[in-house]
């Protein structure tokens, strides 16, 4: 069952550089995962955004305009990638932190991990996600 939920998604780079969102999107459950799925509507076009939790384990897979794969697992280096109209870039997560929870409708992930674009170093990123069921 998919739930529709107003989406909130904040990104803080080196506890310096903050950047928010809100958009609507719709959660679901499947089988052991928890899905989040939304659309940024950007200048150059649309991205869907599909954001999959589990146990100990994340991947936030971004299509359309903007391609990316990004996957997060506690205490590991994950390979990624991020696609732009000029190339590919190979991404690396070193997750330090990874919390979920769903309760009542409303949704937090929060995870802190390392970033870097092509070995070379791009900050920490901490990246909090709230969404809670939309009242009709």
């Amino acid at each position: 069952m998919e739930i529709p939920v107003k989406v909130n998604v904040k990104t803080t780079i080196d506890e310096q550089e903050t950047f928010e969102l809100v958009v609507f999107g719709r959660y679901f459950q499947k089988e052991q995962a928890s899905y989040l799925q939304y659309e940024e509507v950007l200048e150059e076009g649309n991205v869907r955004t599909i954001v999959k939790v589990a146990a100990d384990e994340a991947l936030i897979l971004r299509s359309g305009t903007l391609k990316m794969r990004l996957p997060f697992q506690l205490n590991r280096k994950l390979r990624g990638s991020y696609e732009l109209t000029f190339g590919t870039f190979e991404t690396t997560t070193s997750t330090r932190k990874l919390d979920y929870s769903y309760e009542n409708g409303s949704g937090q992930i929060s995870i802190l991990y390392d970033f870097a674009i092509q070995e070379s170093p791009a900050g920490t990123y901490h990246l909090e996600i709230s969404f809670q069921e939309e009242q009709k």
